[in-house]
C-alpha cells in the first residue's frame, strides 16, 4: 500500500475526494478538477481558521493490486525467456565430431609415436643417474646385541661409531648428492604435522606461542624453541667420507629451500630449552645460530608425504671414480629400531630429470604402446566389421523422433 498526502502545497486546488477519484477514473478527475477551478470555494472566502483547516495534510491508502499484477506479468515474460533461452535449452552452437576409426586411430598412432620416445628419453636420463645405496641400520649394530637393537641404541654408554666401504660403481660428477633415507616413519601423521608453531619458528617475540606443540611445548614452565614433535624428532645420524688418507669436505650449506630460509624461519630466532627434557628424541642445535641457519632442521621440518622417504644431508664437491673406495664413518644414533624402520646412506649425482626414478619414463612407454596396441585392434574391426554412414550419422529420422 503506498500513503499519499493530499495536503502537498503543489496540489492546492485538490479536494480528497478529487484526488481519489483521479486515481479511480482519469475522466471524473479532470472534471472535478476543472469545476474547483472554475467556482470559487467557500472556503477559500472564509476565515482563517478554515484556510489552516484545509491546508492540514490528508492521507488515503492506494491498493497495489494493478501494480503487482503488472510486476508479476513481467516476471513470467522474463523467466519465459530464460527458460526458452538457447543455453538454458542447451543449444547453443557446439563442436560435436564424430568419433569415427578414421579420426580415432590416426590419434591413438599419433599419441604412440610421440609417447614412446619421449620414455625412452627419460628412462636414458634416468639411467645415467649414479647411486650408491648403503643400508645399514643393522650392519652398524654388534653381533650381540642384534636381538635386543633397542637396548643398544638406547644405551648412551655404547660406542655408536660405524666404519662402511663403499665401491663407486662408474665416474661420478660433482656434486654429489648424500641423502639419508627412512623407511616406514609416517611424517605424514596428523597429530605429528600439527605438533609445530610456525609463528614462534619466525617472530621472535612469540616463542610463547606453544599451543600446538604438547607434547613438546614446555619444559620446567619455559618454552621450548623450536617446539613440536618435529623438530623434537631430528634425524641425528652423522656421516664422514675420506677417500684414502684424503678428507672428502661435505657442503650443508644451500641445501634447504631459500623461501624457508627467507620466510618460514626467523633470522632472530634462536634455539632455546631445546633437547632438555627427561627424553631425547633426536639432534640438538646450535644455540649461538639463528633458526635460518639451521639448514638440517629447515630440512627435517619440510615434512614428507610416504613413509619411505630421502632428505638432503649434504654435497660432495668432488668428482669420483669407478672402483674407487670411499670409507664412510658414522654414528648410528637416530632411533628407528623401535618401529622397525630402515635407514640407509645414498650418495647420488643429479641428471636432467632430477634423482634416479624410472617411473615417469616407463609409464610413458606404456602408454604409448597401449595406444599402438588398440590402434591396431581398432584397424583389424574396421576392416573384419566396416561400418556403414547411416550408423554414424548424427541425424534422426522424424519417424523415430515420433515414436
Amino acid at each position: 500500500m503506498w500513503t499519499v498526502g493530499l495536503g502537498d502545497p503543489y496540489l492546492p486546488s485538490f479536494r480528497t475526494g478529487a484526488f481519489i477519484k483521479a486515481l479511480s477514473s482519469p475522466e471524473t478527475a479532470m472534471s472535478t478538477a476543472n469545476g474547483d477551478a472554475a467556482r470559487p470555494s467557500s472556503s477559500q472566502d472564509g476565515s482563517t481558521a478554515t484556510m489552516k483547516k484545509r491546508n492540514r495534510p490528508q492521507y488515503c491508502k492506494i491498493s497495489l493490486k494493478a501494480i503487482a499484477i503488472s510486476t508479476f506479468a513481467k516476471a513470467c515474460r522474463l523467466e519465459e525467456k530464460l527458460l526458452n533461452h538457447p543455453f538454458t535449452q542447451q543449444q547453443l552452437p557446439a563442436c560435436k565430431p564424430i568419433l569415427t576409426p578414421q579420426m580415432v586411430i590416426p590419434v591413438l598412432v599419433f599419441v604412440g609415436i610421440i609417447f614412446i620416445p619421449i620414455g625412452l628419453a627419460c628412462i636414458a636420463a634416468s639411467n645415467k643417474v649414479v647411486e650408491v645405496v648403503d643400508q645399514y641400520e643393522t650392519k652398524c649394530v654388534p653381533q650381540y646385541l642384534l636381538r635386543d637393537k633397542v637396548a643398544y641404541i638406547q644405551d648412551p654408554s655404547i660406542d655408536k661409531t660405524c666404519t662402511r666401504i663403499l665401491k663407486i660403481p662408474k665416474d661420478m660428477k660433482k656434486p654429489i648428492y648424500v641423502y639419508y633415507q627412512l623407511d616406514k616413519f609416517y611424517q605424514n601423521h596428523r597429530r605429528y604435522m600439527k605438533s609445530r608453531s610456525d609463528m614462534q619458528l619466525r617472530n621472535p617475540k612469540k616463542v610463547d606461542d606453544t599451543r600446538l606443540c604438547k607434547p613438546e611445548a614446555t619444559v620446567h614452565g619455559n618454552p621450548i624453541v623450536p617446539c613440536g614433535l618435529i623438530a623434537w624428532s631430528l634425524f641425528n645420524d652423522t656421516y664422514s667420507f675420506a677417500r684414502g688418507d684424503k678428507m672428502l669436505m661435505v657442503n650443508k650449506q644451500g641445501i634447504s629451500w631459500r623461501s624457508e630460509r627467507e620466510h618460514i624461519f626467523g633470522k632472530h630466532v634462536y634455539p632455546r630449552n631445546f633437547q632438555n627434557g627427561s627424553l631425547i628424541g633426536g639432534g640438538s642445535l646450535d644455540p649461538t645460530k639463528p633458526l635460518s641457519k639451521q639448514e638440517d632442521l629447515i630440512v627435517w621440518m619440510r615434512t614428507a608425504a610416504l613413509p619411505t622417504f630421502r632428505k638432503l644431508y649434504g654435497k660432495i664437491e668432488v668428482d669420483l671414480q669407478a672402483n674407487e673406495l670411499i670409507t664412510v664413518t658414522m654414528q648410528n644414533n637416530y632411533n628407528t629400531y623401535s618401529f622397525g624402520g630402515k635407514k640407509t646412506l645414498v650418495l647420488s649425482t643429479a641428471g636432467v630429470l632430477g634423482g634416479k626414478n624410472s617411473f615417469l619414463g616407463r609409464a610413458y612407454v606404456i602408454v604409448g604402446m597401449a595406444c599402438l596396441l588398440l590402434a591396431l585392434l581398432l584397424t583389424l574391426l574396421y576392416l573384419v566389421f566396416p561400418l556403414r554412414e547411416q550408423d554414424i550419422s548424427l541425424r534422426t529420422p522424424p519417424s523415430r523422433l515420433a515414436r
